[in-house]
């Protein structure tokens, strides 16, 4: 059975989140304070933590920054605060995702679903460096999707390059401003929903049923491809 880490010092919280986590056929155990999380999380890492900032002993951050050098399973991150998750963001510490409060304990359950599906192991064989039927010529700034080209600006593809090499990582607009363009002299960060929501066009023509790029509101954006997307 898939085992869950909980780590909150809100005993309410944790107990909401514990019922429905369990109903969902997920075993769980509850940790108060980061520190006796931690040694729990390195010594027999679970499938999956989820991890609040503001904890006694240990704040999550640390926690997270800790964890991170014996084990790389999936992390997500509750938070009460957005400027929270701005510096776990400018960090770089590897969270999966970030979630904040209030909030649904279904909508929680789905997003550890989802993390869950992300990450893991492929069933099948792909590129390492592209996502699953997402083929981009580096040389000629070219993309395609399914073997359906995308015809994309070169900001665009920039994007698309930095986003899909990525898969479920959260970047900042930014993050995403300084790593996807050379030269940013006549780009804002708000260019950048812009070019998402074209990169997003563009893509749903190929693939109408599936969203690639996900929104974390207030935060910036995250690449999700299926498993089996584009085969």
């Amino acid at each position: 059975m898939t085992r869950i880490v909980i780590v909150e010092d809100e005993l309410d919280i944790a107990s909401v989140v514990q019922d429905y986590l369990r109903h969902a056929g997920y075993d769980t155990e509850h940790f108060a304070d980061g520190q006796s999380a931690l040694e729990r999380i390195v010594a027999a890492p679970p499938d999956l933590t989820l991890l609040d900032i503001m904890l006694p002993r240990l704040d999550g951050i640390e926690v997270l920054r800790r964890a991170r050098e014996h084990t790389a399973h999936p992390i997500i991150m509750l938070t009460a605060r957005i400027e929270e998750v701005d510096r776990l963001l400018g960090l770089e510490l590897g969270a999966d995702d970030y979630v904040c409060k209030p909030f649904s304990p279904r909508e929680l359950v789905a997003r550890v679903r989802a993390v869950l599906r992300r990450t893991a192991p492929p069933t099948l064989p792909s590129a390492p460096d592209d996502a699953p039927g997402l083929v981009l010529d580096d040389v000629h700034w070219r993309a395609s999707l399914a073997g359906t080209p995308l015809n994309l600006t070169r900001r665009e593809f920039g994007l698309l390059q930095v986003l899909s090499r990525h898969p479920g990582r959260i970047f900042s607009r930014a993050r995403l401003l300084e790593l996807a363009y050379d030269d940013t002299v006549d780009v804002t960060e708000r260019a950048i929903d812009s070019h998402v929501k074209n990169l997003r066009r563009k893509l749903g023509a190929v693939t109408p049923a599936y969203d690639w790029i996900r929104s974390v509101y207030g935060v910036g954006f995250a690449w999700e491809a299926p498993a089996d997307a584009g085969r």
